[in-house]
């Protein structure tokens, strides 16, 4: 259920190497696409725009999605240096009061994760995990945009987060945390298919 009384955006990084997966892993197949498109997919149930922020392999994301307008493909030419260049750019484009933040690399995220966050932001960082273990996506005020922007490409988000106020919503749910990272990451959440 999308919202229209303000934009939402959810701004997901994917301009890494994959380099613990040792091979491209937003391409790897998943549930008859990849995992990128049903994570974009999952996003887009709630949000009305993916900002994915492209680097490695950029040509690839542009030519998937060019036509998908509620995606828009943002070029990070420095994501050798770190994923927080790509938050940086992509929170550049935010239009509404709040915001997410999720990887390219959960497909496991659904409608409902989002619009739990939704109904409980503020003018503050939500996690959907607890203080131990925050989880994706996170939810934020466009407040902290600025920041996040004037920070050096080497910075820190957690930095930045941690100088706010912080909520967390203690879910239990085990999709907050399943990012695809390595190739036991992959075989395990294709036996969850």
């Amino acid at each position: 259920m999308k919202k229209t009384d303000s934009p939402i955006d959810c701004v997901m990084p994917a301009a890494g190497l994959s380099s613990r997966m040792g091979q491209w892993k937003l391409m790897l197949p998943y549930q008859g696409q990849t995992i990128l498109d049903q994570s974009i997919e999952n996003a887009l149930s709630f949000c009305n725009r993916v900002i994915l922020v492209a680097g490695h392999r950029e040509e690839e994301l542009q030519q998937r999605y060019q036509h998908q307008t509620d995606v828009l493909v943002v070029m990070n030419p420095h994501y050798q240096q770190g994923m927080f260049g790509s938050i940086q750019l992509g929170v550049e484009q935010v239009r509404g009061a709040h915001f997410f933040i999720c990887h390219g690399d959960m497909p496991c995220i659904g409608e409902g994760i989002y619009q739990q966050l939704w109904q409980q932001r503020g003018d503050y960082t939500l996690f959907p995990g607890t203080t131990i273990k925050g989880g994706h996506p996170v939810l934020l005020s466009r407040v902290l945009i600025d920041e996040i922007v004037s920070k050096p490409l080497t910075g820190k988000m957690k930095a930045v987060i941690n100088r706010h106020d912080v909520h967390y919503l203690n879910m239990t749910v085990p999709e907050i945390y399943q990012d695809v990272d390595t190739p036991e990451a992959y075989q395990a959440l294709l036996e969850l298919e």
